[in-house]
C-alpha cells in the first residue's frame, strides 16, 4: 500500500528523474534522489528548485508550498541510501543489463513489501523482471516528459507481477494527481507504438518527395489540430532518440513493416544533425530564419499528406485495441495525455467512419503493395 507516509526514491537525475521526484513530492511523500554521478543529483536538486520557485512566481502555487516541496526532497549519495523506501522508480539509461544490474543491487537494500518500478519507455518489463529474486513485486511505471506537467502514466505489468501490485500503482497514481492507464507489457506499450505512424508515414511520405517537412507539418496542424508537426516534434525531441524508439519497436515486433526506420532519419543521426539540440535537423536552427521561411507550403497536398496519415494512426490505434494491448478508452487517454493529441484516435477514426479508414488503406495497399498499409482485423471483427 502507498499512501502518504510512504517514502519514494528515484534512480537517476536526469530530467525524467528529477520530474517524478518532485511529482512525488508535490503529493506530499518523503523522496531520495539518486544518480551514481552526484554533481548530477546536486544539478538535479537546483533545477527542482528553480522550477518550484518559478511555479510561485506564477501563482501556481504559494512560497511556502515551494519551500515545502522542495524540502521533502533528499539527495542521496549511495544507494543503500533507499532502504527504507516503500516505493522504487528507476529512471536512467535504457540497457536492459544495467538496469537489472542496479535493480539487483536495490533489492538487497529494500525490504520485502517494497514495489520496484522501471520508467523504461522502450524495454520489456517482463525480461527486467526476471532479473529479481522477486519478481512479482516489479511493474513498469512510465512517466511523460516534463513529469510534472504531463497527466499520463503508462502502468505496465510483468507477467510475473502480482494483481495487487498493479492496483496500488494506479491508485497511488491517482493520488499523484495523474492518469494511469494499463498496457500490456508489449514494445512500445501504448503511446510509443500508436504513434510510429505519426514519424514514420510522414518521413515516407517527405522521401517520395510528395511534399516538404513543412507542409506536412502544416497539414498536421491546420487540418488535424495537432500542436507541433512531425518534422518539428522529431527536430524536437532529437533524432537520435526518436530513431531509437522506433529501431526498438521494429526489432522487438521482428521487423513488422509498419514500424521500419527510415533512411532519412537514419542519415540525419549519422550526419550530427540531431534536431535543435545541434542546431540542424529537417529545419535550420543556427540562424534567425523562423520556419515557417524555410521551406514554400504546397497548400494543394496538405488534405492529401493529412489522409494518409491520420488514417495510419487511427489503424495502428485499433490493431492496438484489437491486440488488447489496452482498452479503447485506455488508448485514446493515453494519446491525449501523453502526447497531446487533440482527440482519441479510436474516437476519431469512429468520427470519419471506419469504412473510409478500411477504404484509405486499402486504397494504398493497391498502390504500393506493402504490408505496412494492411487493415488491422479490427475493421473486420
Amino acid at each position: 500500500m502507498i499512501n502518504a507516509n510512504s517514502k519514494i526514491a528515484v534512480i537517476g537525475a536526469g530530467s525524467m528523474g528529477m520530474g517524478i521526484a518532485q511529482v512525488a513530492a508535490t503529493a506530499g511523500h518523503e523522496v531520495y534522489l539518486y544518480d551514481n554521478n552526484n554533481d548530477a543529483t546536486s544539478a538535479a536538486l537546483k533545477k527542482i528548485n528553480y522550477f518550484l520557485n518559478r511555479s510561485a512566481e506564477k501563482g501556481r502555487i504559494t512560497d511556502m508550498e515551494a519551500k515545502t516541496i522542495f524540502g521533502r526532497i533528499y539527495g542521496i549519495e549511495t544507494l543503500s541510501g533507499v532502504a527504507d523506501a516503500d516505493l522504487v522508480i528507476e529512471a536512467i539509461i535504457e540497457n536492459l543489463e544495467i538496469k537489472q544490474k542496479v535493480f539487483q543491487e536495490i533489492e538487497s537494500y529494500v525490504s520485502d513489501t517494497c514495489i520496484l518500478a522501471s520508467n523504461t519507455s522502450s524495454l520489456s518489463i517482463t525480461s527486467l523482471a526476471a532479473g529479481m529474486k522477486d519478481p512479482k513485486r516489479f511493474i513498469g511505471l512510465h512517466f511523460f516528459n516534463p513529469a510534472p506537467l504531463m497527466k499520463l502514466v503508462e502502468v505496465i505489468p510483468a507477467i510475473q507481477t502480482d494483481e495487487k501490485i498493479a492496483d496500488v500503482c494506479i491508485k497511488a497514481m491517482e493520488n499523484w494527481n495523474k492518469m494511469p492507464v494499463i498496457a500490456k507489457d508489449t514494445p512500445g506499450f501504448i503511446v510509443n507504438r500508436v504513434a510510429r505512424p505519426f514519424y514514420s508515414e510522414s518521413l515516407r511520405i517527405y522521401e517520395e518527395d510528395i511534399a516538404n517537412p513543412l507542409t506536412i507539418d502544416t497539414a498536421m496542424k491546420e487540418l488535424g489540430g495537432f500542436r507541433m508537426g512531425p518534422f518539428e516534434l522529431m527536430d524536437f525531441i532529437g533524432h537520435d532518440i526518436n530513431l531509437k524508439v522506433t529501431q526498438t519497436v521494429w526489432k522487438s515486433f521482428f521487423h513488422e513493416a509498419r514500424y521500419k526506420p527510415s533512411f532519412s532519419q537514419t542519415n540525419l543521426v549519422a550526419a550530427g544533425f540531431l534536431g535543435r539540440k545541434t542546431g540542424k535537423g529537417f529545419y535550420d536552427y543556427s540562424n534567425d530564419i523562423p520556419i515557417s521561411e524555410q521551406m514554400e507550403v504546397d497548400h494543394s497536398k496538405k488534405q492529401e499528406v493529412f489522409n494518409r496519415v491520420i488514417t495510419m494512426l487511427i489503424n495502428e490505434a485499433l490493431d492496438a485495441a484489437y491486440w488488447n494491448i489496452g482498452t479503447e478508452e485506455d488508448i485514446d487517454t493515453a494519446m491525449q495525455f501523453g502526447v497531446n493529441y487533440p482527440k482519441g484516435l479510436i474516437a476519431w477514426g469512429k468520427e470519419i467512419g471506419l469504412e473510409n479508414v478500411n477504404a484509405k488503406l486499402n486504397e494504398l495497399y493497391s498502390q504500393y503493395k506493402e504490408e505496412r498499409y494492411r487493415p488491422s482485423p479490427y475493421l473486420f471483427s
